[in-house]
């Protein structure tokens, strides 16, 4: 999630730790939406609020906004992430114009990227020639063991590989790093886009986007080798785990040597893989979609090697496409961004270029939102200008306060045993916040960058990010790491046991230092109660308090949670956001336990903070009623429907509007708040509400 943070991130606490001015907006700022924090104007009074209470709280203004030619929607966020985009472009304006050519500190290497990216004349003069030596190197692997090799460089340059490999920690043994083998090779988002008759258009265009990089790197046949591409990833797509599948962390926990592993998926030269990538004396992978790797590597083994290079040639010319001219941009923004998201127009050069550069949150799609970036070095300068030091000590007693509220829910849950109960409490009180920024930052001296090699810094980047994990890959675990950078729009609930609130996302209406601060807990508050049940959800309640991916539940307790997560599952399978078109209650269960505990959680926390005092009435809204307008509030947006039907199938996060109806219709006070009755289309009866957390 994302914003303008320091001083709202500094309010935020003060606010919830003292009572009197917890109550009160801060009125120093002006809050942005509103009086006092939510914007009237935006509802829709001619809907009731048990009928539909995302459209109550949002329908005026979705009438009124228009999705911009350059997105595949408008939301509020993205108006959040707007407000960071332009203050990044002025950091890397200023980074570029003091840079030299080749320069030696960090932020001059940023300022070089940039100007890199922005130097157009030179990018359309070069036109495919920065391709050449890649491509080179797949018309050089004449055999199976050497495209086995390529693809080990998946990491480390544009490669594409049909298995994929990344190092996290290891978790049967958290105190140590394990590297990760996962199925892959698919470059559309979801094996139903090769398998439902409803993914026919999509399909047919992806043919014709590979035909067209194919002419234009010059691969012979290249008609005839796209029709091939498609054919080979439709065979993986067969192959494949579904993701509901692999939310099963269980299933998904396969260790082994590489000796084993050459025996589970032999054809497939494993030693050669391994060793592009950096690690040719790992021993020890932990395997993902186990039944999956012996028919992957079957089919790479019976597919033409024609095929595989052309595969390898088209896939790099996929990767590489927004860092080169224009016919390869265009193409790339075609299929990406239009046929699959319904975004009308290609966003300015500088937009791209801040999206290369910074990387993260601040992507356009496929391999671009997470190769070749300087992400971490740009949240140095950022949180330096935006962030002060001051403030993660702010945001952490926040946290403390929804941690106080969770912990008072477990302890009075009716459905857990004493032993179950101790366990969570215990995990629950392991979990470490971390605010801002990282405490250590990254190191980038050794990095090159140059402003005329566009290409080569995104492959130097890229390759740097990739050795920082190789590098540790053999010492002890750095409970300090980060999984996202400073200046992304989001947070997360990570493998470390903990939760990560990026400065990025400190911004209304996630947080407004002049809103009321019922507004506040719902959005900010919601958003951190999300986190810290995302440790409890259907797969993070498989890990125990000291990081071990083990079975801690009482079997009577699991059983009464997961019958309880079946019943939200069935809820959520029912809702429809495109005709015909059906969430996927199991794919987005874990986000929608998590989305029930968030807004539980930070109703607990509001009334909490008032130390049994009155809530205040504004505009003749109470307490309660304003933390639930605040969490729909944050949720107001609209999507594309090309977007949603990518997202329903690839996404295990619901559509904005269920994000919003979806866990209210089980919450009580909801109910109690806005005078829900029987018959309006959200009702659910007492004893068919899901209550877990």
């Amino acid at each position: 999630m994302r914003r303008p943070p320091g001083c709202a991130a500094l309010l935020l606490i003060t606010a919830c730790s003292h009572t009197p001015q917890g109550q009160r907006p801060d009125t120093t700022h002006k809050p942005q939406y509103g009086a006092w924090g939510f914007d009237l104007a935006a509802e829709d009074t001619t809907t009731r609020p048990g009928d539909d209470f995302f459209q109550r709280v949002n329908g005026g203004w979705l009438r009124r906004a228009t999705i911009p030619a350059d997105k595949s929607g408008i939301t509020l966020r993205i108006l959040m992430s707007d407000t960071t985009e332009a203050r990044l472009r002025s950091l890397m304006e200023a980074a570029a114009a003091k840079s030299g050519s080749a320069p030696s500190d960090l932020e001059g290497k940023i300022g070089a990227y940039y100007r890199a990216f922005m130097d157009s004349a030179r990018v359309e003069r070069l036109g495919a020639a920065p391709l050449v030596p890649h491509l080179e190197g797949v018309r050089a692997a004449t055999t199976r063991a050497g495209i086995a090799s390529l693809m080990g460089r998946t990491n480390r340059d544009f490669t594409g590989a049909v298995f994929s490999s990344y190092i996290d920690v290891d978790l049967k043994n958290p105190k140590v790093y394990a590297v990760y083998l996962n199925q892959a090779g698919l470059g559309l988002p979801d094996c139903d886009y090769y398998l439902a008759p409803a993914f026919a258009a999509p399909r047919a265009a992806y043919q014709r986007y590979a035909a067209t990089l194919l002419h234009l790197i010059d691969w012979p046949d290249a008609e005839a080798r796209a029709a091939d591409v498609l054919a080979f990833e439709t065979a993986i797509a067969r192959a494949s785990w579904t993701k509901v599948q692999q939310r099963d962390v269980n299933a998904e926990y396969n260790p082994m040597t590489v000796t084993e592993l050459a025996t589970l998926a032999p054809g497939f030269d494993w030693r050669g893989y391994f060793a592009s990538a950096g690690l040719p004396h790992i021993e020890r992978v932990v395997v993902g979609e186990k039944t999956a790797f012996p028919k992957i590597a079957a089919i790479f083994t019976a597919t033409p090697l024609r095929t595989l290079q052309a595969w390898e040639a088209f896939t790099i010319a996929d990767n590489a496409a927004p860092f080169l001219s224009r016919p390869f941009a265009d193409a790339y923004f075609e299929m990406r961004q239009r046929t699959l998201g319904g975004q009308q127009a290609q966003g300015a050069r500088w937009k791209r270029a801040v999206h290369a550069v910074a990387g993260g949150d601040y992507a356009a799609g496929g391999r671009f939102d997470r190769f070749g970036s300087l992400g971490f070095g740009v949240g140095q300068l950022y949180t330096a200008r935006y962030f002060p030091p001051a403030a993660k000590a702010k945001i952490e007693e926040l946290v403390a306060n929804l941690k106080a509220a969770y912990r008072a829910r477990i302890e009075k849950l009716d459905w857990m045993s004493p032993p179950t109960r101790a366990e969570a409490l215990r995990k629950l009180d392991t979990y470490t916040i971390k605010v801002g920024y990282p405490d250590h930052p990254r190191d980038y001296s050794a990095l090159v960058m140059r402003d005329d090699d566009l290409l080569g810094d995104a492959e130097r980047a890229g390759a740097l990010d990739w050795q920082f994990y190789v590098d540790r890959s053999g010492g002890p675990v750095d409970r300090g790491d980060w999984l996202m950078t400073p200046q992304t729009n989001d947070a997360y609930n990570g493998a470390l046991r903990d939760i990560v609130f990026p400065a990025g996302i400190l911004q209304p209406p996630v947080f407004d230092p002049g809103a009321d601060m019922a507004i506040n807990y719902g959005a900010a508050g919601g958003v951190i109660g999300h986190e810290l049940t995302h440790g409890f959800d259907d797969e993070g309640r498989k890990i125990d308090a000291d990081g071990v991916l083990r079975d801690w539940w009482q079997p009577a307790d699991a059983q009464a949670f997961e019958s309880r997560a079946r019943r939200l599952s069935a809820q959520y399978s029912a809702f429809e956001p495109l005709p015909g078109v059906h969430v996927n209650g199991d794919l987005t269960l874990g986000e929608n336990i998590a989305d029930l505990g968030g807004i539980t959680l930070a109703l607990d926390a509001y009334r909490a903070s008032l130390h049994g005092r009155p809530a205040p009435v504004l505009d003749g809204l109470t307490g309660d009623q304003r933390v639930f307008l605040g969490w729909a509030q944050a949720w107001r947006g609209r999507m594309t429907d090309d977007y949603v039907r990518q997202q329903v199938v690839s996404d295990p996060h619901s559509p904005r509007r269920f994000r919003v109806n979806g866990p209210l219709r089980n919450v009580d006070a909801w109910y109690a708040a806005f005078g829900v009755t029987p018959g309006e289309r959200l009702y659910v009866a007492p004893n068919d509400r899901v209550r877990i957390w």
